[in-house]
């Protein structure tokens, strides 16, 4: 009667570890699928947000100190309603310097620019434009006539280092056509903190 029942006994424990296995391993399964499908899906948001919403680019040079330095990395925004002055955009429009870059909007198509160099007013449209984000007054003139209208459809732009910048004020630069705008700075993403603020203004 003992044998009876040891052998019934291990029959069903037998039984019940042969019913549950199945079952851990479907829960293992079904956590790697719901973790791999989690995975494949944050892939694609990245990829599809740094491709068509946010790109990383990287500043070379200081043309736009204080604002930014040589090394700065920022996070740009390439879907923009409209690009404003004052904007920091990245421009992929040709030059001779054969790279993008980085400068700030100072005016838009049908503005008129003018910079006395003796005094070192930038002024559009007859309005003395407050710049507390500038390295220095501006001094260096180039090439291009002053007083100046921007044509539709293009941005006439400036370095925050105003005396160590090739922009607008040059004809090699000029005013850049809008399409030719990669898209606009927004923040700062390394290095993080420091002096300034990390939103790009």
């Amino acid at each position: 009667m003992h044998k009876k029942q040891s052998y019934w006994f291990r029959f069903v424990r037998e039984t019940e570890y042969a019913q549950q296995e199945p079952q851990k391993n479907d829960k293992l399964w079904s956590l790697i699928y719901e973790t791999v499908g989690a995975a494949a899906a944050a892939v694609v948001i990245i990829a599809v947000v740094f491709t068509f919403g946010v790109r990383l680019v990287g500043v070379v040079g200081d043309s736009m100190l204080p604002t930014l330095t040589n090394g700065d990395w920022l996070a740009v925004s390439s879907i923009t309603p409209s690009i404003k002055a004052g904007d920091v955009v990245i421009i992929t429009q040709p030059n001779s310097m054969e790279k993008p870059l980085v400068k700030r909007v100072i005016a838009k198509g049908g503005d008129t620019v003018d910079i006395n160099f003796d005094t070192h007013v930038v002024t559009v449209n007859g309005k003395v434009l407050e710049e507390p984000y500038i390295a220095e007054p501006t001094a260096l003139s180039g090439d291009v006539q002053f007083p100046l209208t921007v044509e539709e459809g293009q941005l006439f732009v400036l370095g925050d280092n105003r005396n160590n910048s090739m922009d607008s004020r040059y004809s090699v630069v000029g005013c850049v056509e809008e399409n030719y705008i990669l898209g606009v700075a927004k923040y700062r993403v390394f290095p993080f903190g420091g002096p300034s603020k990390n939103t790009i203004q």
